[in-house]
């Protein structure tokens, strides 16, 4: 990933789950960031980052202990049961780590982080807003099975729905061939109803490489790239394919354009805006603007309600890419919002306001200070 000395493992699940903000991703999503990310083992005295440095990846302690040493010399130490979260995610670097006997941290690339992140809480959301779509009770289970496949990773997630309406229904039978190996292919097939069988031949023997059923997605190489079927895939039963092509494909994965405003605006705009962080409530809880309030991406279906419609909403993350998704969900249900460009992790820090950890609500469309909250945070 970063040129390091470094091994992938056979990561666990259970652990994965423990850390913020891993644990708000779709297991679907979970498991192609572990087996693309790497697993680092250093020992007594090794420096695993300097202050100043940039690397673009987050540092998650499994095991074993490390000193953190500020700008002014001062030394926490950190021991991974208690670190459920990034070591010293500041990009510069405001930190040095350094390693306290035997230690096991897990590297992930940021920017692959992000995405996942953004795909894994849209597709909450949609599933939300799915639910509420009586006409799409019969799709609910599919769609499902759909949203979580790898796939959709290439699309924007606010495109989604311009893939669910450019799809076509085909009737097939038991005994059709839907694909043939070394054919040119244009579009690709999501199975409804139904299950298919994929072959693949080697020289003058074919032989039967997967079984695939409901939810499944076939041919999808043709849509990005201009290439020949890798195998055939012939219907096993009776069934219901739905077909992408890709001239409709392609335009999506344009992302959509929302309104930016930059930090500076969102000064001057005063008491008439109200800030909305919707990354999870882990990382709220760890720091956010002052007077903001957590909607978290995948809720804000269920939360949408609390927000007053005569107001101006200003979206924002670490980087933009969530922040962006949720602005775009809220224009449609009608509410005044932007997306503050970039998100905070862009800001200058000569610019970035002080980040607090107090807790703010949304009491009757106005932002107000948790009572309940602040006691959570004295106890922390």
């Amino acid at each position: 990933m970063n040129g390091l000395d470094s091994q992938n493992t056979q990561l666990d699940t259970h652990r994965l789950k423990s850390l913020a903000p891993l644990n708000s991703l779709m297991d679907a999503h979970l498991n192609a960031l572990s087996s693309e990310s790497d697993m680092l083992y250093r020992f007594s005295g090794d420096v695993l980052f300097e202050r100043g440095q940039f690397d673009k990846v987050d540092y998650f302690l499994l095991s074993g202990e490390l000193a953190l040493e500020d700008a002014h010399g001062n030394v926490s130490i950190v021991k991974s049961r208690d670190c459920l979260s990034a070591i010293g995610s500041a990009q510069p670097r405001d930190l040095r780590a350094r390693v306290l006997g035997d230690a096991k941290i897990l590297v992930v690339d940021r920017e692959r982080l992000d995405e996942l992140l953004d795909w894994s809480q849209s597709a909450e959301y949609l599933l939300v807003d799915l639910a509420g779509q009586r006409q799409r009770d019969e799709d609910a289970a599919w769609l499902e099975t759909v949203l979580k496949s790898n796939l959709f990773l290439k699309v924007p997630p606010t495109n989604v729905e311009g893939i669910f309406q450019s799809l076509s229904p085909l009737t097939v039978s038991a005994g059709d061939v839907i694909l043939r190996q070394r054919e040119l292919g244009d579009c690709c097939y999501f199975i409804k109803e139904g299950e298919a069988e994929v072959t693949r031949e080697h020289g003058s023997e074919s032989s039967v490489v997967a079984t695939i059923g409901a939810g499944r997605c076939f041919g999808e190489d043709a849509l990005i790239q201009q290439t020949v079927r890798n195998a055939t895939v012939t219907m096993r039963t009776d069934g219901v394919l739905l077909v992408l092509q890709k001239q409709d494909f392609l335009p999506l994965l344009k992302p959509r354009l929302v309104p930016g405003v930059s930090l500076v605006e969102v000064a001057s705009y005063g008491s008439d805006v109200t800030l909305l962080d919707v990354r999870t409530d882990d990382e709220y809880a760890q720091g956010h603007l002052e007077a903001s309030v957590n909607m978290p991406l995948h809720l804000l279906y269920v939360k949408h309600r609390l927000l007053n419609g005569d107001r101006r909403y200003v979206t924002y993350c670490g980087t933009g890419r969530r922040s962006a998704s949720a602005c775009f969900f809220l224009s449609k249900l009608g509410y005044n919002v932007s997306v503050l460009e970039g998100g905070v992790n862009s800001i200058l820090e000569a610019e970035m306001p002080e980040m607090t950890r107090r807790d703010y609500i949304l009491r009757d469309g106005e932002v107000v200070e948790g009572v309940e909250a602040q006691a959570k945070l004295a106890d922390r």
